[in-house]
């Protein structure tokens, strides 16, 4: 039901905006639509929802399975993560991670070219992050990567033979975190080319998350390798969703359906990517 209420949420905002400028507000850059939109996001939806439950089939290890796990196993590029434990850094990364998820695309809500678009906007920050949190959950479901914690002493009981000790790939916290500074950026950037305060917007947006990968890493939760992956999951998807949004005439991308026959008679669906120059 969660999901579900979230998705008819997101399908509502993605067509609230008007498409048609006045006199007093400046044009979407951004063209949304429900029969395109919604299915869109309601498959990200789907996806991040089969993950979760893949996520929940997983099974612990047990003591001797703990016991067994070696730090030389893992690659050399990750190999100093091993061992980290740190519940302040755990909480450190919650309060970079779950209050930048609602402050960043809040944030645009201030500025006075993308207010009146804000329920467009938001339309299509429901579905960069069911993008996100689908990548994710369904990596987390399938792969068993053991958190860097399960390689020390630290960290208490219950955790270390729990199925979420095998979620280590990919960084979730980094992902939707880039996902919404990212997003922020890219909407703020394309109301508001000319803005002077681009580059700092832009470098807030890279800084929180790569904050939250360094404590995820500190907490033990993570290799740099899934923080790595976690970060550009995040940041191209906080891009390309509002990107592939674009006008035509403003260099922007459109995603269409597509469904047919092949030359030998099977039926095929897909989508097709247009550049828009």
């Amino acid at each position: 039901m969660k999901y579900l209420s979230t998705l008819a949420l997101a399908g509502t905002l993605l067509t609230t905006a008007p498409q048609a400028a006045t006199a007093q507000q400046a044009p979407s850059p951004y063209r949304t639509r429900f029969v395109v939109d919604f299915p869109i996001t309601v498959a990200f939806g789907a996806g991040a929802a089969t993950g979760l439950y893949l996520i929940q089939q997983k099974n612990g290890l047990s003591p001797a399975e703990q016991a067994a796990l070696d730090k030389n196993d893992i690659p050399k590029f990750d190999r100093w993560v091993a061992g980290k434990y740190s519940d302040n850094a755990q909480l450190a990364s919650d309060i970079l991670c779950y209050p930048t998820l609602v402050i960043a695309p809040g944030l645009l809500a201030l500025n006075d070219n993308v207010r009146g678009r804000y329920g467009q906007v938001l339309g299509m920050y429901v579905q960069a992050l069911a993008f996100s949190d689908a990548a994710f959950t369904l990596s987390a479901g399938n792969v068993y990567r053991y958190r860097p914690y399960l390689y020390g002493t630290e960290g208490p009981a219950n955790k270390r033979g729990s199925r979420i000790a095998t979620n280590s790939f990919f960084a979730g916290h980094t992902a939707h975190t880039a996902t919404a500074t990212f997003f922020a950026a890219k909407v703020f950037h394309d109301f508001n080319p000319d803005s002077r305060a681009q580059p700092y917007v832009w470098t807030a947006a890279a800084i929180i998350p790569a904050a939250v990968a360094y404590n995820r890493m500190e907490a033990g939760k993570h290799f740099l390798s899934d923080n790595l992956l976690g970060y550009a999951v995040g940041a191209a998807s906080g891009i390309l969703v509002p990107q592939l949004h674009k006008t035509a005439g403003r260099n922007g991308m459109s995603v269409t359906p597509l469904q047919g026959l092949n030359v030998n008679g099977f039926s095929y669906s897909g989508v097709r990517l247009t550049k828009q120059l």
